[in-house]
């Protein structure tokens, strides 16, 4: 299991399994093969922690079928503390079926009919646990539909009670929602209660309408309680903002096979550091070299299929990093 030394970082939400066609570049009706990868943000960030060897749990629904089951003993695997899986026997696991383009991005196709992760109530929720958090992380996919809605602002509370800093990624997935005005709406329901916010280029225009590189556009995203807002512009790198200061930190050019997860990584690389030491909101040497760290594991997890299978360990991110110092 996780060291249990470093300070808890809890993830809620969705953990899925996502079908990835055996070949690069198909759509899914071209596809004849596909691979069976598990998936699912919060849970993908769960384990990227855990691999980088920090402490984490997650905290979400799967179906009690062979797919959930197979979900559970993979974050076990990974270190993950499940103590907060549930499984619920009237409905399945989700499924997405993912195409990965031919520049390795992706377009996807969700079965939520509706999935165990939807169902997840907020009497089911282990209070305990949620207490014990110095992080509590999640999306906003458990925002789409009632009784999860509800399961998710209900556990954001007793973290924020019990004294935990709050972490958004938005992970807009527009298949999943009623309409691109839903999604907006949805996604800003929360937007003031975060500590720590992590957005796309993409997302940033998706959610404001206006172009990602505008720095007033950025500015328009700030709130008093953020700490820390993040851009995350792909292979480019990423941009922050502090109270105290901004700037941007370089990313790593890769070859990419499929970038499912890399966000993901990239946001379980910066909980790790923040667990570690909270100082890094105000200190831009330390931001700098977690983000740097960061962007390392985010462009790693781009050169393999899947997600969890392709995040680094600690010891692989910083061999990658000083590889291509040299």
């Amino acid at each position: 299991m996780s060291d249990s030394k470093d300070s808890l970082v809890i993830s809620f939400g969705e953990m899925l399994i996502d079908f990835v066609p055996d070949t690069a570049g198909v759509s899914l009706a071209e596809s004849l093969g596909f691979l069976k990868a598990p998936g699912g943000a919060p849970a993908n960030v769960a384990c990227a922690i855990a691999k980088l060897g920090g402490n984490a749990a997650f905290i979400g629904k799967v179906g009690e079928d062979e797919f959930g089951r197979m979900l559970a003993n993979i974050l076990k695997k990974n270190g993950v503390n499940t103590d907060g899986v549930l499984f619920d026997k009237e409905a399945r696991t989700a499924l997405a079926f993912v195409t990965l383009r031919k520049d390795g991005e992706r377009e996807f196709m969700f079965y939520r009919n509706p999935s165990a992760d939807m169902l997840l109530t907020e009497s089911e929720l282990k209070m305990d646990l949620i207490k014990k958090a110095k992080i509590f992380h999640y999306g906003s996919i458990s925002l789409i539909t009632e009784p999860c809605r509800s399961a998710h602002v209900a556990a954001m509370k007793a973290a924020r009670e019990a004294g935990a800093l709050l972490s958004y990624d938005p992970n807009v997935r527009l298949p999943l929602w009623p309409s691109a005005e839903a999604a907006r709406t949805g996604i800003k329901s929360i937007w003031l209660e975060a500590d720590f916010i992590k957005v796309s280029d993409d997302e940033v225009e998706f959610l404001t309408q206006k172009d990602a590189q505008n720095e007033e556009v950025i500015r328009s995203l700030w709130h008093d309680r953020l700490k820390l807002l993040l851009i995350t512009d792909g292979e480019k790198g990423c941009r922050y903002v502090t109270k105290n200061f901004k700037g941007n930190v370089s990313g790593f050019k890769v070859n990419a096979v499929d970038t499912t997860g890399a966000g993901d990584a990239f946001v379980g690389a910066l909980l790790t550091a923040v667990a570690r030491d909270t100082s890094i909101f105000d200190n831009e040497a330390k931001l700098r070299e977690a983000l740097t760290f960061s962007n390392a594991c985010g462009a790693m997890c781009t050169t393999q299929k899947g997600a969890i299978p392709a995040l680094p360990t600690a010891e692989e991110a910083k061999k990658f990093i000083s590889s291509k110092a040299n």
